[in-house]
């Protein structure tokens, strides 16, 4: 059996991993010493919250063929699979990554985590794309992919400024 998914139940896991990635940054924010870190990692936070406010909103905007489903699905197992996937991936969705922080990393460390879950989550969001039609919404697909990728270049530049003191 082959799934498929639709732009709406990708934009609610993508909600859902929003939620995890600021409660990462969140933790991180709690457990660092310097108040210029504890800032920074609490803006995070924030850009997590908004990403999430953004993927509501173009949630809200889909059209009904965007939430239609392909798949006889009565029992809704497919978005359950697809919040299965978003927790395991290990990406910044995962629920484990706040809990993971012991409080001995230094700023540098939660960055590069911070690097290496925005990356997972981006390569998550690139192979359910491919499970999304043209018709179902992969374009907004790539909205939620390129929202990330404004992670990335965010978190490089903290990375920079962490390891150069600029």
């Amino acid at each position: 059996m082959s799934i498929e998914f639709n732009a709406d139940e990708v934009f609610k896991v993508a909600e859902r991993i929003e939620e995890n990635g600021a409660a990462f940054y969140r933790r991180a924010a709690e457990i660092t010493r310097e108040e210029k870190n504890k800032s920074f990692l609490r803006e995070l936070a924030a850009m997590e919250d908004e990403h999430l406010q953004i993927f509501s909103a173009m949630r809200a905007k889909l059209s009904d063929a965007e939430k239609e489903s392909n798949t006889y699905d009565p029992m809704n197992e497919s978005l359950l699979y697809l919040k299965s996937l978003a927790d395991l991936h290990g990406g910044e969705g995962s629920p484990d990554a706040a809990a993971a922080l012991s409080g001995k990393e230094t700023m540098e460390q939660i960055i590069l985590k911070g690097l290496e879950l925005e990356k997972k989550s981006i390569l998550f969001y690139l192979g359910v794309r491919e499970m999304v039609s043209a018709r179902l919404g992969k374009d907004q697909i790539e909205r939620i992919i390129n929202e990330e990728k404004s992670h990335v270049v965010t978190l490089s530049r903290a990375l920079n400024e962490a390891r150069h003191g600029r």
